[in-house]
């Protein structure tokens, strides 16, 4: 079964920082996009950062200049790297990716999954 799993959530103040990992486990032929979502009490769930097959890097303008998403292509990882943390970052945050693996002998190509998520308190 593949599954995403994420750590490093927890209780933070205001300027702090969080590394956030997800993994991947499961037989996965190939990973396209991996990154992280949130969602705020009564809010939406919002992209926060992604980062392609190649490398290319997405943010949030909110997140710009604090956050760094990176990746670990061979363990099959995703990172983020929270600095400067302010209040309303507060959220359960989600790993994301789109990839493609074999379950029950059948091979599943683009497949979006996410992880069940890490809640990130920030306080201030």
């Amino acid at each position: 079964q593949v599954q995403l799993v994420e750590s490093g959530g927890g209780l933070v103040q205001a300027g702090g920082s969080l590394r956030l990992s997800c993994a991947a486990s499961g037989i996965i032929f190939s990973i396209n996009t991996m990154g992280w979502f949130r969602q705020a009490p009564g809010k939406q769930r919002e992209l926060v950062a992604t980062v392609t097959s190649t490398g290319s890097t997405n943010y949030y303008d909110s997140v710009k200049g604090r956050f760094t998403i990176s990746r670990d292509y061979a363990n099959n990882m995703v990172y983020l790297q929270m600095n400067s943390l302010e209040p309303e970052d507060t959220a359960v945050y989600y790993c994301y990716a789109n990839l493609t693996f074999l379950r029950l002998f059948r091979k599943i190509s683009d497949m979006d999954l996410w992880g069940k998520g890490t809640l990130v308190t920030v306080s201030s």
